[in-house]
């Protein structure tokens, strides 16, 4: 396969891929259960899963929903500080069975986190166990030549999250005033105000 068409080839499995989520029952409760959440929103992950994670609770922070990313790994040494009784937890992992992954849900449970959610692919995932809702990624495959990149895979949980934060948005009846309150600087900070600008 040359280059063009190896391209191209993972750009149609990725779309192909986004296209094929199922938004169940699941996906509307998901929305519902962050809308209702008293505390913050957490968001967890490890590897590539993790930058998703982290992209997802600055996408919430941005849309005037506090959230934050706590690593699995830093949780082990301190960090689990961070988990309250009134938060929503929402974690991400293809395989649903990274060891650090399920670990600190384990451990947020006993610190009464409110609700655990987990975006998981594989139907033998662990991950499903430890979560109140799933949402399913469906079956993924990557279009990686060894077959073990994620990218397909990612390019679904962005488009999960992404759903579920503008959803939210639109939810909670944010408006440009507040999302300019949240983007004082830069292109969207101006974009936001325009309308609220004298002229």
């Amino acid at each position: 396969m040359d280059i063009k068409e190896r391209m191209q080839s993972v750009l149609k499995a990725e779309a192909e891929a986004i296209s094929a989520i199922n938004i169940n029952d699941d996906y509307v409760s998901a929305v519902e259960v962050m809308m209702s959440c008293k505390g913050k929103i957490l968001t967890t992950g490890i590897g590539k899963a993790g930058h998703i994670a982290k992209k997802f609770a600055a996408t919430l922070c941005s849309t005037a929903t506090p959230a934050d990313f706590i690593h699995p790994a830093e949780a082990a040494h301190g960090d689990l500080g961070l988990v309250g009784a009134n938060d929503v937890m929402i974690a991400f992992s293809t395989s649903g069975k990274s060891r650090e992954v399920l670990e600190i849900l384990e451990m947020s449970r006993h610190l009464g986190v409110d609700k655990i959610i987990g975006v998981t692919s594989h139907l033998d995932s662990e991950l499903r166990q430890h979560s109140d809702l799933i949402l399913d990624m469906g079956t993924i495959i990557e279009p990686c030549p060894l077959g073990l990149t994620p990218s397909a895979s990612m390019a679904v949980m962005l488009a999960i999250s992404d759903a579920l934060a503008l959803s939210l948005l639109e939810q909670k009846g944010v408006t440009r005033e507040d999302y300019g309150l949240r983007h004082h600087g830069g292109y969207l900070g101006r974009a936001a105000r325009a309308d609220n600008e004298p002229r």
